[in-house]
């Protein structure tokens, strides 16, 4: 199924989380002075117009970034991160996670990216291909598992999908079984919405009781509009880095200055 874009989403609570997160890991990771690889399995476009039409008619975005932007300090790498965009790219520009790991990423460090949407896949190819990024129209997970055990073998992989595909459910925890059987020092974090069917419980249950090693980490945010199903934002680290549980609480402070209003 190829029918989500997240263009009518970006900016949102969820990819507030989901992106600080990923920031401050690179972050920490760039700083050893030795090479790393980064992988995605979901990438979309990897560049977003919070100015658009698609997220002027969501109001995602006025509702996730535009409110909690100043809630971390100048000097976090995600603030950077979506200054130096907005320098490249205009005011109204959002970064996807693509663009966020190569604004962090340095000379020496690989990326290997997948979109399966032609659309996107086209954009982010624009996009990043001039960054030297590999950018595959592929299955992620089959992309993810064909480069693990990656060169450089120091890095992380992101799984970011949409779960328009009931079965991604099912189907993670054996996905992630087999790269860490492959490549047991990357850094593996998996981002999943909270729904008011809590359709991530048995998904989160089985990894949590095969890796009980790992960070998991969720806020909780009111639905964007009435009916809206998501109702807050997971994510699930395994071999994270030192300092992530003081990054997850200061994302709990955060959240938690947007439940009291």
């Amino acid at each position: 199924m190829l029918s989500y874009q997240h263009s009518y989403h970006a900016g949102n609570l969820a990819d507030v989380q989901k992106h600080a997160l990923l920031c401050w890991t690179l972050d920490y990771l760039t700083r050893k002075d030795k090479p790393l690889s980064y992988i995605e399995t979901h990438s979309g476009r990897g560049l977003y117009a919070l100015d658009s039409a698609e997220a002027e008619k969501t109001g995602e975005a006025a509702q996730g970034i535009a409110r909690v932007e100043n809630g971390f300090p100048a000097d976090h790498p995600y603030r950077r991160s979506l200054a130096g965009v907005r320098a490249l790219h205009g005011a109204a520009a959002y970064p996807g996670s693509p663009v966020l790991a190569a604004m962090a990423l340095r000379e020496g460090d690989v990326m290997h990216l997948a979109e399966l949407h032609p659309q996107e896949h086209a954009a982010l190819v624009a996009l990043l291909g001039p960054w030297g990024a590999h950018v595959q129209k592929r299955d992620g997970f089959e992309m993810a598992l064909a480069v693990t055990p990656p060169t450089p073998r120091r890095g992380m992989l992101l799984i970011d999908p949409s779960y328009e595909v009931k079965a991604d459910y099912q189907t993670i925890p054996k996905f992630i079984a087999q790269v860490v059987r492959k490549w047991n020092v990357g850094l593996v974090y998996l981002w999943y919405p909270i729904l008011t069917d809590a359709a991530h419980r048995p998904m989160l249950e089985t990894l949590m009781e095969a890796h009980p090693q790992a960070v998991r980490h969720e806020v909780r945010f009111p639905p964007v509009r009435d009916g809206h199903r998501m109702v807050g934002s997971g994510m699930w680290m395994l071999n994270a880095p030192f300092g992530i549980e003081a990054e997850c609480a200061r994302l709990d402070r955060i959240f938690a200055e947007i439940a009291r209003g």
